[in-house]
């Protein structure tokens, strides 16, 4: 294991058996802290037919700052735009990550539009976290022959400042995941080992567009047309996929980020190949985020609980909201909102060292995984 680790503090939500909005599950949710500094969970709730919602709820804590449970508030985003809705009434608003952006003072969601085209990221921005207006989809201008705009994508999520870009411009900065084909874990799962990895289309990527005006609300974001390939597969158990998970959140170390990486267990007799979804870290400089200073050679966390091993999908812990307590005074302490085999909620514990530890994994890409 990891010499970073995430302490499990329990479940905090589950399906309401009486609910037919959440009857397929209750996962992967954003985490804000609001203006009136409670803290706010945006979790997926997915209805029959994988039509998703995105909730909103109050995070409630025991006394000794540990939270508990969820108070349910409402629905934040219900599909209703062209790029949300499929055929026969499906649509979805899919696995949001929530960022306050210092600069303009609004908090700006981003999420997974999941239309007939297939899952795309979009943004929604709001002053209050109760209300929220759409800003439409991610537009990406191509790098170097790398279509983003025609290929699925997700795990998106903003830092909260205005970041430099290779060329030192301050720009709004997105991290994402492009899925190109041929490269979905499903896919590639089927292959022997080892396996080549195609670094530009199997990359954690952060792209770049000009930062909205602290005047005026923005009715859409700019053009992303400086793009810069962060990280890919590198450890064994990340090694047919790795995706962004919490949103960029700033420590003493740099910039951190727990992410996703899938690898496969052991398959039954039918010859399928079961996905096993853990989490790791990484830390990025604070000045400059396209390098990575430390990012984990194990998972801090793996499905080990039944919530986490049997669900609507199995072997799955999937990180998307982090909360620095500050407000308890530990701003060391960073509680991480997962997703438990896409079925309910989770919350686990990271505290961060005043030193990383040693062990890293390559940051480099690799030959072979």
């Amino acid at each position: 294991m990891s010499g970073l680790q995430l302490k499990r503090l329990g479940i905090v939500m589950e399906r309401d058996p009486g609910n037919s909005q959440e009857a397929q599950g209750v996962l992967n949710p954003a985490a804000a802290r609001g203006p009136d500094g409670h803290l706010y969970l945006f979790p997926r709730l997915v209805a029959a037919g994988n039509y998703s919602r995105i909730g909103i709820g109050r995070v409630i804590f025991d006394r000794a700052g540990d939270p508990i449970a969820v108070e349910r508030l409402g629905i934040a985003l219900e599909p209703q735009a062209e790029y949300e809705l499929r055929y026969a009434g499906g649509g979805g608003c899919e696995d949001p990550r929530v960022t306050f952006v210092e600069s303009i003072e609004r908090y700006l969601m981003t999420y997974t539009a999941f239309s007939t085209l297939g899952p795309r990221i979009a943004v929604a921005i709001s002053q209050d976290l109760f209300h929220w207006k759409r800003l439409g989809l991610v537009r990406f201008a191509p790098y170097r022959g790398i279509d983003f705009v025609h290929v699925n994508d997700k795990d998106a999520s903003i830092f909260p400042v205005a970041i430099a870009t290779h060329a030192g411009k301050l720009q709004l900065a997105l991290l994402h995941r492009p899925m190109f084909a041929g490269t979905r874990p499903e896919e590639t799962a089927c292959r022997d080992c080892p396996r080549e990895v195609d670094v530009d289309h199997e990359s954690i990527w952060i792209s770049y567009c000009p930062m909205p005006s602290a005047v005026d609300e923005p009715q859409h974001l700019g053009l992303f047309n400086s793009h810069h390939r962060l990280a890919c597969p590198v450890a064994p158990w990340e090694r047919l996929k790795i995706g962004a998970g919490t949103p960029p959140i700033l420590t003493e170390h740099g910039w951190l980020v727990i992410y996703h990486g899938v690898s496969e267990v052991e398959g039954g007799d039918d010859g399928s190949h079961p996905l096993c979804y853990s989490a790791g870290a990484m830390i990025l400089s604070k000045e400059q985020p396209r390098k990575i200073r430390y990012r984990s050679a194990e998972p801090i966390l793996m499905p080990t609980l039944a919530a986490e091993r049997s669900g609507t999908v199995a072997n799955v812990v999937f990180p998307t909201g982090i909360d620095r307590r500050d407000d308890i005074g530990l701003p060391n302490r960073f509680d991480v909102y997962y997703g438990m085999a896409d079925d309910c909620i989770g919350v686990a514990r990271l505290d961060l060292p005043h030193m990383l530890p040693s062990e890293r994994a390559d940051p480099q890409p690799p030959g072979r995984v």
